[in-house]
């Protein structure tokens, strides 16, 4: 994708507004609840951070997927949860606590882990034909600036005066809601001449994503004998993706807006899944786990 201003400006103003109204909703001791649900935590963190990765590369393969679809659906599983985890996990009478907890510290680390993710991806499905790599510390430096510095502040807002930031929580979830619709739109209209066979083509795969890691987390939550509130949250958080940072990366440090189309398309099946996870998660009771 060329530069533009939808690349260039609209896309990272939206991201940071996104990441500036996670910051409103997060303090310093939701880093600290690491000690409170060690298990939990550890647990959320690994499918995210491991599990969600490998299973995005599984599905790749066993979809057969074009190059571009392949490192799109990739990158999106190199970004872990997002304010819209939060969101879900709290409407589904989840642990919100600990969805933001999970939000929070896989989005200090993600900053290692996307680059390398990403440049596994492009090394493995380029199939020798490209030659493009995701430049390490530039992607580190970007991602700091759009995720941490707006996340930060949101945080000292919150922390010098608490009133403002419950106030704004909401006009700001709902212009991140709006700006996220617009992203997706933008990305789905700038291909719409191939959106067709790519809906074909990675449709189904990234419902698959969606749908196997959210299993997984609920299936290993089980495992780990959690309650079902944080079991509800750790599947939440590990079949819920950041599909506005995926978009970013594609189309403005890839230039690639092929590549976005798997990120545009899951946010869309998202929230049919979302709902019907809310739905069945509502409904569940303590003791079902």
């Amino acid at each position: 994708m060329e530069s533009s201003f939808i690349t260039d400006i609209f896309l990272p103003l939206a991201l940071f507004i996104i990441m500036l109204g996670m910051g409103l909703s997060l303090q310093i001791s939701d880093f600290r609840r690491v000690v409170l649900y060690p298990k939990a935590v550890f647990l959320g963190l690994t499918n995210q951070l491991i599990l969600l990765p490998i299973v995005g590369y599984a599905i790749a393969v066993a979809f057969g997927l074009s190059t571009e679809m392949a490192v799109g659906l990739m990158i999106l599983a190199a970004c872990p949860g997002g304010a819209t985890s939060n969101l879900i996990a709290h409407i589904a009478k989840g642990d919100t606590a600990l969805s933001i907890t999970l939000t929070a510290i896989s989005s200090l680390v993600t900053i290692i882990t996307i680059p390398f993710i990403v440049n596994f991806a492009l090394e493995n499905f380029s199939n020798g034909g490209q030659d493009i790599q995701l430049p390490i510390p530039k992607t580190i430096l970007t991602i700091v600036v759009i995720i941490i510095i707006p996340v930060s502040i949101g945080m000292l807002i919150k922390a010098k005066n608490a009133t403002f930031a419950l106030k704004m929580d909401k006009p700001v979830r709902i212009v991140s809601a709006a700006f996220l619709a617009l992203i997706v739109i933008g990305a789905i209209l700038k291909e719409k001449a191939i959106l067709v066979d790519a809906f074909k083509e990675v449709g189904l795969s990234t419902l698959s994503l969606n749908l196997v890691t959210m299993l997984i987390g609920f299936l290993t939550a089980k495992a780990f004998r959690l309650n079902v509130e944080q079991a509800k949250t750790v599947s939440i958080e590990s079949g819920i993706q950041n599909g506005t940072l995926a978009i970013f990366i594609a189309t403005t440090l890839l230039k690639n807006s092929q590549m976005s189309i798997p990120p545009a398309i899951y946010s869309l099946v998202m929230f049919g899944t979302a709902g019907v996870a809310i739905f069945f998660f509502s409904k569940m009771k303590s003791e079902e786990v």
